[in-house]
């Protein structure tokens, strides 16, 4: 085996059909789009959710509630787990950073402290938000539970 007789394995390599070249390819003519009608056409698109006429979902399904799109979702990080990252990897000040290495937020998460669970350790931690059983339990071990305050922009 060199270089110089390297091929695709049998079947892999599947070459297009050349469609619209002439009568005497076998597929000119209509190009095996059928006859006439949009679908023909060049340039033809077909709007998402069209279902041919017939009450697409997105109308047949009801829909109800109400979505608030300025609500502020956080991502809930329970006392046990702080505990159980304090113990492992010896952590005393929980930052953003110490989060994000961790993979317990992405790069825009905002955290809440939650109760569930134990505190072993004395910890410090800076989050966007603490439950109240929570805050209690870190300064009840002597830690210090501090409120990130995010910068919301101001439209001038």
């Amino acid at each position: 085996m060199n270089l110089s007789n390297l091929k695709p394995a049998e079947g892999s390599v599947k070459h297009s059909k050349r469609i619209g070249r002439g009568a005497g390819s076998g597929k000119g003519g209509t190009a095996t789009r059928g006859n006439k009608g949009a679908k023909a056409r060049s340039g033809y698109h077909q709007k998402v959710g069209f279902e041919g006429g017939q009450m697409p979902l997105y109308r047949r399904v009801p829909k109800f509630g109400f979505k608030n799109m300025n609500r502020v979702e956080y991502v809930g990080i329970n006392i046990d787990m702080l505990n159980t990252l304090a113990e492992a990897k010896n952590i005393t000040d929980f930052t953003l950073e110490v989060f994000k290495q961790n993979g317990l937020i992405g790069a825009k998460g905002r955290i809440k402290i939650l109760g569930r669970g134990e505190l072993n350790k004395t910890i410090n931690v800076a989050a966007h938000a603490f439950s109240a059983t929570a805050k209690s339990a870190i300064e009840a071990k002597g830690g210090v539970a501090t409120i990130i305050e995010t910068v919301k922009k101001v439209e001038e």
